[in-house]
């Protein structure tokens, strides 16, 4: 017959037990991926120093302590000085056999967003690549001659007029840039993938931000360096993280600001589809920056095309960021709040039977 402790360690979700005195007395693997720490540094601490719960809870768990009745709670935020904070639902309730203890379970809600949202995403990637088709057979030619056109004009009138071509040819060019952009969503070759060291690429677009767009910025690396190997077409990988360092530089204030790069790895995360099918994306990366923070009308809609929330923004980065990570079946997502921004990719793990390309 399977143990207590198979099923306890077996759980999908974090689960704790919660001592008379409100201190973690065991947590199961899942719960020491959600902390990101081991149980070893968790036992003993207090429950409500680990946990920050969005909800006035405790009075409410100290009744159904007394009560020895089970609690629920919906729709709460619930971080820890590791992470950003998920929406949850809590269900406590009475440890049978162990006066004043309890047990907590937390069911991350933000997967099934993800998946809701990486669907959606995938779906609208799909749009603008016909599109993309589409507009860059009709459009760029006649936009080639109206260039033309009014570059031969700008030679035979008044000076005081020169300021209309002027016009006419930056506009055109703009809309050609822009028709550019949309055809990387139909050029985008599949991912070779490979084994890569995303520390290696993550430095590699640091580097190119200092150079260039970021030089206003400080930039920190916050790394696991007993993360293994991600599993996919490093760069197309680096496409993704200068693009997501460029958004948070451009928003940062002119004096900068502050993008930190964390890695961690959380072994429980795994992305399960509605055929059952499934796999582990344990490698997380982070790019959390100082910034504004996305504004609040399109939080839910960034990684849709032609979605941006800077003035005279194409709307397409962040769309094809979305469409790169989907190829390498992977999950990103990004939480926001003045202060604090934080866009979060889930990666593959290399196989072990393959070793690391140069």
């Amino acid at each position: 017959m399977t143990s207590d402790h198979s099923i306890w360690a077996s759980l999908p979700v974090p689960a704790f037990i919660i001592d008379p005195e409100d201190r973690v007395s065991d947590v199961n693997s899942a719960g020491e991926g959600f902390l990101n720490a081991s149980r070893k540094s968790v036992t003993g601490n207090p429950v409500w120093d680990l946990l920050a719960v969005d909800a006035p809870l405790e009075e409410a768990f100290l009744r159904a302590r007394q009560q020895g009745t089970p609690l629920f709670v919906n729709d709460v935020d619930v971080g820890s000085g590791n992470r950003a904070p998920l929406q949850c639902a809590l269900q406590i309730a009475p440890l049978m056999g162990h006066p004043g203890s309890m047990i907590m379970i937390l069911s991350p809600r933000e997967l099934a967003g993800r998946m809701t949202l990486g669907n959606t995403v995938k779906s609208a990637a799909q749009s603008a690549i016909g599109m993309a088709e589409m507009l860059a057979h009709e459009i760029k030619n006649p936009l080639a001659g109206i260039t033309g056109a009014a570059q031969l004009l700008s030679m035979n009138i008044p000076p005081q007029d020169l300021e209309l071509t002027d016009l006419i040819v930056a506009e055109t060019r703009r809309i050609v840039k822009l028709l550019e952009q949309v055809e990387q969503f139909g050029n985008l070759q599949q991912p070779d993938f490979r084994p890569v060291n995303i520390h290696d690429v993550l430095d590699r677009a640091r580097r190119s931000a200092l150079l260039g767009f970021g030089a206003h910025m400080t930039i920190i690396e916050d790394y696991d360096p007993s993360l293994p190997l991600a599993y996919g077409d490093p760069d197309q990988f680096l496409q993704v993280v200068l693009n997501l360092l460029k958004n948070a530089s451009e928003a940062a204030e002119p004096k900068g600001g502050t993008i930190r790069l964390r890695t961690y790895f959380e072994h429980s995360f795994r992305l399960r589809r509605s055929d059952g099918s499934g796999h582990s994306l344990p490698l997380q990366v982070e790019i959390i920056d100082d910034g504004p923070g996305l504004p609040e009308k399109i939080r839910s809609d960034i990684f849709d095309p032609f979605v941006s929330g800077r003035e005279n923004g194409t709307g397409l980065g962040l769309a094809l960021v979305s469409k790169i990570i989907s190829d390498h079946d992977g999950w990103i997502s990004a939480d926001s709040v003045p202060g604090r921004t934080v866009f979060r990719l889930s990666l593959r793990r290399a196989p072990k039977d393959v070793k690391e390309s140069i």
